[in-house]
């Protein structure tokens, strides 16, 4: 797992994100990035507290303007401090920070070049992960399926942090929020972070209700139409408070 890699804070050699004396000096974070910061390594703490990636495994990130702040590359959560926040433009260039950006950069900056995507959560969660090992759709268990678009589509395998393997989650993420990716974990995004962080919650949930159903001997679980799944996200759309 490219994420679980060794501390990279601060080993004087730029390849560990320390500065080269010919690279152009990195702004300082602004406020709202600083805020934005606070918030991406208070739900990076939560994916590990709820169990959805283990060590420095997973990734999240933050869009601010044109800036994408990112979790960086094998650092513990716990360890982040606001003088720790990293950032780079969409093009990929490190614009705040030192330290590396999340070896899965490629795969968030596609999200946000392609969608209206806020934040972006990616885990290594347990049922999530298993299920992507042995379907190519999650099959229709339950109606919150409609939150994430539709049935949500297993990405093929590729290599971590590759091109390949952020053009299928693009691919499985067509008409969708979220999808799995197959022996990997997920991918789920949202106009804010809270919304990335509940889809992803709800899909490892919905990835563990199947598999307690389907391991019972003798039954197989029963399953939702198309049809029926249209109906609740018709109802969707107007579901929650009105302001």
């Amino acid at each position: 797992m490219a994420e679980q890699r060794g501390d990279e804070r601060g080993t004087g050699d730029a390849r560990n994100g320390e500065r080269d004396a010919g690279e152009p000096r990195r702004r300082s974070a602004r406020p709202e990035e600083s805020r934005a910061w606070e918030d991406l390594v208070a739900a990076a703490r939560r994916t590990v507290s709820e169990g959805l990636v283990v060590g420095t495994s997973g990734n999240v990130s933050v869009r601010v303007g044109e800036t994408v702040l990112v979790t960086p590359s094998g650092v513990p959560y716990d360890r982040l401090t606001p003088d720790d926040v990293t950032g780079v433009g969409l093009d990929g260039r490190q614009v705040l920070g030192t330290l590396v950006p999340t070896s899965e950069l490629p795969m968030h900056l596609a999200v946000y070049r392609t969608t209206d995507a806020r934040a972006v959560v990616h885990t290594h969660a347990v049922h999530a992960t298993a299920v992507s090992t042995l379907v190519s759709e999650l099959p229709l268990i339950h109606y919150m399926a409609a939150a994430l678009g539709g049935p949500v589509r297993v990405a093929p395998y590729a290599t971590y942090g590759s091109d390949e393997l952020a053009e299928n989650m693009l691919r499985a993420l067509a008409g969708r929020s979220g999808c799995l990716l197959q022996n990997h974990g997920t991918v789920t995004y949202g106009t804010t972070l809270a919304q990335a962080y509940d889809r992803t919650a709800q899909l490892e949930w919905m990835c563990r209700l199947w598999l307690t159903a389907a391991s019972v001997p003798g039954h197989a679980p029963s399953l939702l139409s198309r049809e029926q799944l249209t109906e609740v996200e018709e109802r969707l759309r107007g579901y929650g408070q009105r302001g």
